[in-house]
């Protein structure tokens, strides 16, 4: 089997929908992971040839392994479902919406990493991309900069479960590198997509962020692993 394939979850929309038109652009299989299948549909018909439907909810253990059944080799994996409840600081943020974030931006990758694993051990170039936030950066949140102001700990439920993803990104690199993965994770930036309002007022355009998502996703096997990377290709902090 030559044909090359990945998995973009949540490709119905946003940043994840441009991932995959890029991906099947560059003559992969696609297979776009949705939740709803309708939505999932219509991003299937805007793309076209190359793209799939996967219905794929990442906090549903019994529907990511149908979905795992279905795919026999697997080239590419992105973990790109996320949510982003509330810009909440920590002493105003519920337990439970820490559990509801952590459960689709940090509990979800691993299950669909860990369930897709023997499609991706197929491929000859196995390739991971988890999309981070820069706001994950510890670094950057704890020196002066000017993307993060003192006392600005906002978005704590999402910011704290990237910080999360960030270090599952480290260790997935290390545990499997002898096996030739790539794994990696992207900073998109703020775009214009719905993940919060700050977001969708800000503009920015997501197929910018999804050409460095498939910078990452097509590595060559001298590529890097177990890096933090902006949309734009340079290295960010941890």
């Amino acid at each position: 089997m030559n044909e090359r394939t990945a998995l973009v979850t949540g490709a119905n929309k946003g940043i994840g929908k441009h991932i995959a038109r890029l991906l099947a652009a560059e003559g992969l299989t696609v297979y776009m992971g949705s939740r709803d299948a309708e939505r999932g549909r219509r991003a299937v018909e805007e793309i076209g040839a190359g793209a799939r439907l996967l219905v794929l909810d990442v906090t549903d253990p019994d529907g990511i392994a149908r979905a795992a059944a279905q795919v026999e080799r697997l080239d590419v994996l992105v973990n790109n479902a996320g949510i982003s409840p509330s810009l909440a600081l920590p002493v105003d943020t519920a337990v439970e919406e820490y559990r509801r974030t952590y459960e689709t931006n940090v509990f979800g990758v691993v299950a669909v990493t860990n369930a897709f694993l023997p499609a991706l051990r197929r491929s000859p170039h196995p390739r991971i991309v988890n999309i981070s936030s820069g706001t994950a950066s510890l670094t950057w949140s704890t020196n002066p900069n000017p993307q993060f102001p003192p006392g600005s700990g906002g978005a704590a439920a999402y910011r704290s479960s990237k910080a999360a993803l960030n270090a599952l990104t480290v260790l997935y690199a290390q545990t499997l590198a002898e096996d030739g993965f790539k794994v990696n994770a992207l900073a998109p930036g703020l775009r214009a997509t719905d993940l919060n309002a700050r977001a969708a007022a800000a503009g920015g355009d997501p197929a910018e962020a999804a050409q460095g998502a498939l910078r990452l996703a097509l590595l060559p096997d001298g590529g890097p692993t177990g890096g933090f990377f902006s949309w734009d290709g340079t290295s960010v902090p941890w």
